[in-house]
Parts: structure tokens; sequence; C-alpha cells
């Protein structure tokens, strides 16, 4: 059983009698003497995707859930839902766009392993990697001379992902995208 201040991103616990997946940890030192340190959490639910926002203290204890990181693979789009192979035993397990949330901006044709957590031999979440590669599909045409730290314009991705990049940047180039703020990086 992790203590609050144990947690990272990512760890799945048992909330309230639920399986939540920990998608944020801020600690908050007070500034009186004595007090212990605040941990600020952000888990959503596994299964309806409602977030919820705890704050604990370091010692306090959170259950664990038994769950299992399985190597996962994107394979079809099937109605609202998205089809994912596992990468071991080949079974296919489905996720909707509703509990995928702002990570179905990240899922296209082709793109590397994603992490998968299942719990009871059911898929319900994914982890996407800290950055991904992606292809600028649209955005105004490149100026020249721009520099790096000037001024951005809107890019739209092929996922329909929209990201602020340089000015400099043009329809077809790839990119590189922080996945935890839908930030422009680099060049890919």
């Amino acid at each position: 059983m992790p203590k609050a201040s144990e947690l990272k991103k990512g760890d799945v616990v048992n909330y309230r009698g639920a399986p939540h997946v920990i998608k944020k940890v801020e600690s908050k030192s007070p500034s009186s003497r004595g007090a212990s340190t605040l941990y600020k959490i952000r888990m959503n639910h596994v299964k309806t995707g409602q977030k919820v926002d705890e704050s604990l203290k370091g010692d306090d204890i959170l259950a664990d859930i038994d769950f299992e990181r399985r190597k996962m693979q994107y394979s079809y789009k099937d109605g609202d839902g998205f089809v994912f192979m596992d990468d071991e035993d080949y079974s296919q397990h489905a996720l909707s766009a509703s509990e995928l949330g702002d990570d179905q901006l990240y899922i296209f044709e082709g793109m590397e392993s994603v992490g998968g957590l299942i719990v009871d031999d059911q898929l319900i979440a994914i982890e996407l990697p800290q950055s991904m590669i992606m292809t600028v599909v649209d955005t105004a045409p490149g100026i020249k001379g721009a520099s790096a730290s000037a001024r951005t314009k809107p890019a739209t991705l092929t996922t329909g992902l929209v990201v602020q990049v340089p000015e400099y940047l043009e329809s077809g180039e790839s990119i590189k995208v922080n996945t935890e703020d839908n930030r422009f990086m680099s060049r890919a």
C-alpha cells in the first residue's frame, strides 16, 4: 500500500472503493513550522474518467489495486471505439472515445507501442509516452527569417490536434509534441 508521498503519475490505486489512475502529483510545503507536507493529487476514475482532486498528507495510505501494465499497439477504429492489440498474447481490447478523452488526439495509424493498464483482463486506460513525433498537415505558410523564439501560429496535426508552433514551420514537417501539455517541443 503506497503512501501519498510515494505516488507517481501512472500508478493505479483504490480510492473510495474504485480504481483510479494517478494523473498528476504536486507537493506543497506549508510555511508554518511543524506542518506536514501536503500532496495535491489529481486522479481519474478508470471506468468513468471522472476527475478527482484530493489533498493528502505524506503518510496517508491508499490501497493498491491488482493491475498489469502491458505493451499494446493501436489496431483500428471501430465506430466510436479504438481497438488495441496486446503485443504479448495478441488479444484485442477496445476503449471508447470518452474513455480515452484527450489521449485520442495522439492515436494514429502506425504509431509505436503504448502502455495499457489492465484490470481483471480488461483494458481500462492507456499510457502515452512523454513525447510523440507527429506531422503538421495544415498551418499558415512559413515566414522566412522568423527566429525560433519569435511568435507562434496554430498548426493542425494528422490526428486533428492543434498546437502552437514557431512561424518558420510549414505543412508536411514532423515535430515533437509533449503529450502532457500539448506543446511543441522541437522539429523531429
